[in-house]
């Protein structure tokens, strides 16, 4: 018998190893850059002055006067009396132990403490200070002459 040879154009077996043919087909793309750049469009001269004024501040102040009173009072007591405030007045109550055949608590005398506040109007000179600033473009170069000003001389 004659050997017959069989040509064909693929493997019969897909996953058979075979040499293949690739082609690679390039991808572009493109890509943007932003940039800045600084740019002297003018030039200005800033000169910052100093005023004074004199204000007069009118404000009022509030201060605290105390009035104290002594009142006597000569009562026995049984128990030691609290510090009490009546109103404005706040009564501290004074004791001492007096040497009698019995030992008592004798109330000598209160102070009444009254608190009495006062306002007045209290005029007080004052300097304040502000800022202004004065800004000049300038468009012309400079030369390094100054201005002239007209006046007496």
């Amino acid at each position: 018998m004659a050997d017959k040879s069989i040509i064909s154009s693929g493997p019969a077996d897909p996953f058979a190893s075979t040499p293949e043919e690739y082609a690679a087909i390039p991808l572009v793309e493109e890509r943007l850059s932003v940039g800045k750049r600084s740019v002297e469009s003018g030039r200005v001269r800033v000169k910052v002055t100093v005023e004074e004024r004199q204000e007069t501040v009118t404000e009022p102040l509030a201060r605290d006067d105390v009035q104290v009173e002594r009142v006597p009072c000569n009562e026995r007591l049984t128990e030691m009396p609290h510090v009490r405030l009546e109103g404005s007045t706040t009564i501290i109550p004074v004791v001492e132990e007096l040497l009698v055949v019995e030992k008592a608590l004798v109330l000598v005398e209160e102070i009444h403490v009254r608190r009495r506040t006062e306002t007045e109007m209290v005029e007080i000179p004052t300097t304040l200070r502000s800022e202004r600033a004065m800004i000049e473009r300038d468009t012309a170069p400079a030369t390094g002459d100054s201005p002239r000003r007209a006046g007496p001389e």
